[in-house]
């Protein structure tokens, strides 16, 4: 059994396939899924787990090299992504189009409003 880390083996399996560009949507509990793009679903009731958990864990796992919020995201949301990495913002429906070409989305228990977010794999070398 693996003992640190992200423990959700679909998930874990998705981090490591991971190629360089490749994206993958952490999104809060209403995010639609576009069709074809599989949901890891880990929401279990409202705030459980949260985002900020979901997000934390895959960064310690997951070579990122750009990520892309909402422009609708309220501005303390905003300034806690900065504080975890560099994000471009785009429009909603713009972070919407772009999950369409996603690896996945994985789904939490968030809810609040726009906590979306875009991750593109990078390499680590």
């Amino acid at each position: 059994m693996k003992r640190v880390g992200i423990l959700n083996a679909q998930l874990s399996r998705v981090v490591a396939a991971l190629g360089h560009g490749d994206t993958i949507v952490i999104g809060d509990a209403g995010l639609p899924v576009p069709l074809g793009v599989p949901c890891i679903d880990l929401a279990v009731r409202i705030g459980v787990p949260s985002f900020w958990e979901v997000l934390d864990t895959v960064l310690e796992e997951m070579q990122v090299e750009r990520a892309a919020i909402a422009e609708e995201a309220p501005q303390a949301l905003r300034a806690r992504f900065a504080e975890r990495l560099p994000v471009e913002t785009m429009p909603h429906a713009q972070l919407k189009d772009a999950s369409t070409g996603a690896v996945c989305v994985v789904r939490t228990g968030e809810a609040v409003p726009y906590t979306n977010i875009v991750l593109w794999s990078g390499v680590a070398f």
